[in-house]
């Protein structure tokens, strides 16, 4: 599980640089598209800020770790706005879901620890739930970079 943390990581870490500074606060909003409803989205440092907020959210039943003093909802510290917090931001909560992942074993796989909501779900889950929340909102970061005419860097060509 834990390799597949790094290629999430990864995937969305080389995205979130790939964006320049000056598009970072992009919405779909601005583009005015007919016929679309992008109103309220999250821009694209919002979706990173919400990754990371989740991760730290997520792992700490599973690590123990209280999230940052600044994670007090899935929307991330308002506070931060430069693209180098947001990435740093980003990159820290992976070191919490590595962390949650190396700590799975078979005897505690089962344990039931806090996820997201009021309910108790088995550790596998919460760590499984990370990675496909991870991919989920990378299909959106995907989606803002090509919208700004920028070949996210895992389907650039290979050099």
């Amino acid at each position: 599980m834990d390799r597949e943390v790094s290629m999430i990581e990864n995937n969305l870490v080389n995205a979130a640089n790939a964006m320049p500074e000056d598009k970072f606060n992009f919405t779909p909003e601005s583009l005015n598209i007919p016929g679309s409803n992008f109103k309220g989205v999250y821009t694209f440092a919002g979706l990173v800020k919400h990754v990371a907020a989740v991760n730290f959210l997520l792992t700490s039943g599973a690590t123990g770790d209280k999230p940052p003093a600044n994670v007090t909802d899935q929307k991330g510290p308002a506070s931060m706005t430069s693209k180098a917090e947001v990435v740093q931001f980003l990159k820290d909560s992976f070191a919490a879901v590595h962390k949650a992942a190396q700590g799975l074993t078979q005897e505690n796989m089962a344990e039931l620890i806090p996820g997201l909501g009021p309910q108790k779900a088995p550790r596998v889950f919460v760590v499984s739930f990370v990675l496909a929340h991870c991919n989920d909102e990378y299909g959106q970061m995907v989606e803002y970079l090509r919208m700004n005419g920028i070949i996210p860097p895992a389907s650039a060509p290979r050099q």
